[in-house]
């Protein structure tokens, strides 16, 4: 479907019974709604309604220009304005990688609308902020976000030799068709330098954030290359609510395309904790 908010519109992927409890999945860079696909085919059967959007700069008709338009506050209106579109007064709310950040701002500005939380890789703000000062390891793994907030050189290197780079970037987690549906996406005009932005635009909400109030699951994964132990250890001191920390031995930063069931697994585990009768 296309949910128009303001000049904006959004595609977005809704499948699952209407009557089931929605859920909101945000996915990450640089990849798309697509994803989801293999969770959202497990959470359907399960009997949920599921809203998989292309985010900000990634619909192609939701591509403003300014870095500053990617900042996260417009991110989590976004998620609130495409709910409201939805009519849904209160939602779960899932995210990986980048859609893990924004599902976080969510849900620590706008409990009330979120029902359950589950985030992938990205832990808690504050808890990502300390590990980034605090821990060498995970400085070490952050190190690319510089070199994406460059302009135009990280388009270059990324799209250079038929998006060699890019393609890389998946490393072996993802079957070849499913990376090829990303890329074709990001190698659109202006598609690259907008999902970019949303590094170039950061303001993270960092060592004062609150916590999060709305159960919470959190899975991180022992081969993600980008997100270290420090701060997955350390996300539990900023939620204040029911919270679970999963951990997925040998699963790569790509979660929900390497290991959907254990993501399904722990959206419904979660659910099934919240749900009123």
């Amino acid at each position: 479907m296309e949910i128009q908010l303001g000049e904006l519109v959004f595609d977005v992927v809704a499948s699952g019974p209407e009557s089931g409890e929605p859920v909101v999945l945000l996915h990450g860079f640089p990849q798309t709604a697509h994803s989801w696909h293999r969770v959202t085919t497990l959470l359907n059967a399960a009997g949920l309604r599921t809203y998989a959007p292309n985010q900000r700069g990634y619909s192609p008709r939701a591509r403003p220009a300014e870095v500053s338009d990617y900042g996260v506050p417009n991110l989590v209106g976004d998620v609130l304005g495409l709910a409201d579109a939805l009519g849904l007064d209160s939602f779960h709310l899932v995210g990986h990688d980048w859609g893990a950040a924004v599902a976080w701002a969510t849900a620590i500005t706008h409990p009330g609308r979120v029902r359950a939380l589950t985030a992938v890789s990205v832990p808690h703000p504050a808890a990502f902020t300390w590990a980034l000062k605090e821990d060498p390891d995970q400085a070490r793994r952050s190190e690319y976000m510089k070199a994406f907030r460059a302009v135009g050189k990280a388009e270059d290197v990324l799209l250079d030799n038929d998006a060699a780079y890019l393609r890389a970037v998946f490393g072996t987690a993802l079957p070849l068709e499913d990376v090829e549906v990303h890329v074709n996406a990001m190698t659109q005009p202006g598609a690259l330098t907008a999902a970019l932005n949303w590094y170039r635009a950061e303001r993270r909400l960092g060592d004062t954030a609150e916590p999060v109030r709305v159960p919470t699951t959190y899975l991180w994964s022992t081969a993600d290359v980008a997100l270290g132990e420090a701060g997955a250890r350390r996300c539990a001191e900023f939620v204040d609510a029911p919270y679970e920390l999963r951990v997925l031995d040998g699963v790569s930063h790509w979660i929900p395309d390497e290991a959907p069931e254990e993501v399904a697994h722990a959206v419904l585990s979660r659910i099934a904790g919240t749900v009123t009768p």
